[in-house]
This record gives C-alpha cells, structure tokens and sequence, in this order.
C-alpha cells in the first residue's frame, strides 16, 4: 500500500497508541504541581541550572535525574 493510499490516523487515535505503547512499557504518565521551594531544591541539588527554572522540559528532566538518583537507591 502506498502513503497516498494509507489511511491517516487521526489525532485521538495517536495518542491512544502512544499512551498504550507507554502502559505496555510500563510507564505512567502523570500531571505534577511543583511548588517554587520544590523547584529551587532542584537547582540547589544540581540538578536545574537557576536560569532554566521556568522551562518546563528542563525541569522534567531535573524530576527525573532526582528520581534516578533517589529510587535506584531501594533496598
């Protein structure tokens, strides 16, 4: 079947594939509040530079390097 011949996928159904794929690999996805005092115990730590504290990416990463450098740690 050629690309003009395939069907397009709508949105909805991409981000149920998405959302699936992400459950099979065992991954949840979540909506975190993160107070400013949480925020700046990341730059603190190291793990967010102060001028990135209002990038959103920058600051999952950071929660991310925290939670590998914490959770690896259970006994």
């Amino acid at each position: 079947m050629t690309d003009a011949a395939r069907p397009s996928i709508s949105p909805a159904a991409a981000r149920m594939r998405r959302h699936r794929q992400r459950q099979r690999e065992g991954m949840h996805c979540l909506t975190v509040q993160l107070r400013e005092t949480e925020i700046d115990v990341l730059i603190h730590k190291g793990l967010l530079k102060p001028e990135m504290r209002h990038s959103k990416n920058a600051i999952i990463n950071a929660l991310h390097a925290f939670f590998d450098h914490t959770l690896s740690r259970m006994p």
